[in-house]
């Protein structure tokens, strides 16, 4: 077997098993364990982050790091896209 076949093969089981275990071990859909968190933001978004809208505070305001990697990630990808495709000039 090529190194290469191996190497795809543990790490196609990898990702089997994580998925297989992350189905499981999800919490039923609409059971809530903690809203402890959510009361906060339901409660204190407004004052805290100076939006009306509590979406817009959770994304921009108590997320924005994340949110911030995610446009970094995209312009990566769109970045990594437009050197791929360009026509290179002879």
């Amino acid at each position: 077997m090529e190194t290469r076949t191996l190497v795809a093969s543990i790490v196609f089981a990898m990702v089997a098993v994580f998925f297989f275990f992350s189905v499981f071990l999800l919490h039923p859909f609409g059971q809530l364990e903690d809203v402890a968190m959510d009361d906060h933001i339901i409660v204190s978004a407004q004052n805290e982050t100076g939006t009306n809208n509590a979406v817009t505070s959770v994304v921009f305001d108590y997320r924005g790091f994340d949110t911030l990697g995610e446009a970094t990630i995209l312009f990566s990808a769109v970045a990594g896209v437009l050197m791929i495709f360009r026509r290179v000039k002879e």
